[in-house]
């Protein structure tokens, strides 16, 4: 049973900063879409900001197979 809660706790803190991802994902591609000068960091902070959300939802999805499987 820890480790659910382990799991619980990290797909909490994964969805946490998906949410600060989308907020960051946002400011880049506004400045993106103001085409200020190099954007090679906008570019890095979408791909870092993806990262993330993918490793959400890949924890959410775990977790819920293994509370599906618990009940």
């Amino acid at each position: 049973m820890t480790n659910l809660k382990a799991q619980f706790n990290l797909t909490m803190f994964l969805g946490i900063l998906s949410m600060l991802a989308g907020l960051f994902a946002h400011l880049a591609l506004t400045d993106i879409y103001h085409a200020e000068g190099d954007l090679s960091l906008e570019w890095n902070v979408l791909r870092l900001c993806a990262v993330i959300v993918v490793a959400f939802i890949v924890s959410a999805m775990m977790l819920l197979r293994k509370m599906y499987k618990a009940i």
